[in-house]
């Protein structure tokens, strides 16, 4: 770039991109919430003057409801690919104190999470410079990569089961093995490249 030129950047284009944030004076709750397809983010407005209420997931705006004359309640709505049911409840506390509490799939946040931890296992890893983000659903042996639920190929082998697919031309492999032991149950071991990968905490 020549010296003395001028970079100009279109009012708009800034605007439109961070509109939601300009609006949300009266955000009062945010959460992060990792489902099978990623993770995501809930935004909750909720006007206590005005009564109004508004729901964003991952910066869009799923509900909005203007002049709720009952301040308490719930909101219903989904969430990710998979459609999942999420809700956020509205509970008095005292005078003009809210509680705001989120539920994924009936359960509260916390149950939910703990729930997750059973039956699911992640592994982030890096591959050429690309950040992946792999999901197991133990229950269904689904495996989800970066949003997307992955073709995958599963075959019986002598000490278990292995759940073969590909992420960027890397050969993957899931190995389900049994622990041997009743609490800790089967085993799941990720292999990209002949490499484990460690499993991922959320």
């Amino acid at each position: 770039m020549a010296s003395g030129e001028e970079i100009t950047v279109c009012d708009d284009e800034v605007r439109s991109r961070y509109s939601h944030l300009e609006k949300m004076t009266d955000l009062v709750a945010v959460w992060e919430v990792a489902l099978s397809d990623g993770v995501h983010k809930i935004e909750f407005e909720h006007g206590t003057t005005s009564g109004k209420r508004v729901v964003y997931v991952d910066g869009k705006e799923e509900i909005r409801r203007e002049w709720m004359f009952k301040l308490v309640g719930k909101e219903t709505f989904t969430v990710g690919a998979t459609k999942t049911k999420a809700a956020i409840n509205i509970d008095a506390v005292s005078g003009f104190a809210y509680e705001y509490t989120l539920e994924i799939n009936g359960k509260s946040l916390k149950q939910y999470i703990e729930n997750r931890l059973k039956t699911t296992n992640t592994w982030i890893l890096n591959l050429g410079g690309t950040d992946y983000r792999i999901v197991l659903e133990k229950d269904t042996m689904d495996v989800w990569c970066n949003g997307q639920k992955m073709e995958t190929a599963g075959e019986f082998v002598e000490d278990g089961t292995e759940t073969h697919f590909t992420v960027a031309d890397h050969s993957c492999c899931i190995k389900a093995v049994s622990s041997g032991k009743r609490k800790e149950g089967i085993i799941h071991t990720l292999i990209v490249d002949n490499r484990e990968i460690p499993e991922a905490v959320e």
